[in-house]
């Protein structure tokens, strides 16, 4: 087998690099180890910026992102008993819209189908050859036969754990890590929305977050031990820590309902560097990890991908390699902002065990100067919004 650009990974960064390639007449075959309904029912969040949800629509795989997401214009914090409201649209003239990751998985699979796209399920065994040759190829196995699909290129989207960043040698490769001391007890909620935008809360209990899914379900989060057992917490024990940490002086009350689904993640920056090595290009999670505090993980894996698709247009349409030379460089000038705003918005946020009372009240401090200053209410809404 044959095809022009090999993507290891069924995920929103290799799904949607194959289509943006199909748009611009390139082929590809995405090989993915999961199953179809796997990938499209593994719920996790989806804060989309300006910029991602722009793309989505010019490549027609927007419009049930518009009907059915969550248009936000605000975020609000809150602290000290009360909630103050970031303006985003106001600040930044963008806004954000609140569409889990596998609503943008059934999305591009759809698309990539209707387009008889080349995407197989269930594969195994998957090893990269050639890399650091013009000829490089994947072997793998799906359906209890074994495959040898040569490409132009292989781009791997396949996550922290998967096989191709080990591809890069240790003596090229750098890796950047960061291990936050507390993780995020997560659930998802059959209830109305409690408010109309994400609420980012700070408590001397610790973090908690307020996110919608759907007009029916919404997403929890609050500050825990990384390694707690989901089976510590009762439902009245979650509600309890909730209302603690979230009800303010005006009032406002957090909406319950039955809790259908519990669990514990864990925090960490990672950034690893160079995202090329030879014919090998990295995308998304196999190449870094935010904090899911700045909103950013999916957002920066689809400016990856625009990135790539990019380069390889100017590749087969132009013979101009430019772009993929410099695709590494460009791509992590924007992840290490957004590394840098995701590590903001935690440390600004969350409690950690050896804060001193002193830091305490200088966390407090830059909280109220966040919320008081349109300087840095701005900067805050511009790094979320994507609008730099």
């Amino acid at each position: 087998m044959r095809t022009q650009v090999a993507i290891i990974g069924a995920g929103p960064a290799g799904l949607l690099l194959s289509h943006l390639l199909h748009l611009q007449g390139i082929e590809s075959v995405v090989l993915e180890s999961r199953s179809r309904a796997e990938i499209e029912s593994t719920i996790r969040a989806g804060v989309l910026e300006q910029g991602s949800m722009d793309l989505l629509i010019q490549a027609g795989v927007g419009h049930r992102m518009q009907q059915e997401g969550a248009l936000h214009h605000g975020i609000e914090l809150a602290f000290g008993g009360r909630r103050h409201r970031i303006d985003l649209t106001e600040l930044t003239g963008s806004a954000i819209t609140v569409y889990a990751q596998h609503e943008v998985i059934k999305d591009l699979v759809a698309a990539r189908l209707a387009a008889q796209g080349q995407l197989l399920f269930q594969v195994s065994e998957v090893a990269p050859e050639g890399i650091d040759t013009e000829s490089p190829s994947v072997r793998y196995v799906h359906a209890g036969e074994h495959y040898h699909l040569q490409a132009d290129f292989v781009i791997g989207c396949d996550g922290f754990h998967g096989v191709s960043r080990p591809l890069i040698p240790a003596s090229v490769r750098q890796d950047y890590q960061r291990i936050y001391p507390f993780g995020w007890f997560g659930i998802l909620v059959e209830a109305p929305p409690s408010a109309d935008e994400l609420i980012y809360a700070q408590h001397e209990r610790g973090f908690s977050l307020i996110s919608t899914r759907s007009p029916t379900v919404q997403r929890m989060y609050f500050q825990c031990d990384p390694k707690d057992d989901v089976n510590n917490w009762s439902d009245d024990r979650i509600w309890n820590e909730l209302h603690s940490r979230l009800e303010n002086r005006d009032g406002w009350r957090l909406k319950e309902g039955p809790i259908f689904q519990k669990g514990i993640i864990g925090m960490r920056s990672f950034v690893s560097a160079p995202m090329r090595y030879g014919r090998l290009y990295l995308a998304g999670d196999a190449a870094h990890i935010v904090p899911p505090t700045g909103a950013k993980g999916m957002n920066l894996a689809i400016s990856d991908v625009r990135l790539l698709s990019q380069a390889l247009d100017d590749f087969y349409q132009k013979s101009s390699s430019d772009k993929l030379h410099g695709y590494s460089e460009a791509a992590l000038k924007r992840i290490w902002r957004a590394e840098y705003f995701s590590w903001w918005m935690t440390s600004l946020l969350h409690n950690f065990d050896d804060t001193t009372p002193f830091q305490q009240q200088v966390q407090r401090a830059e909280l109220e100067n966040v919320v008081s200053s349109r300087a840095l209410s701005t900067a805050l809404a511009e790094n979320y919004v994507g609008a730099f």
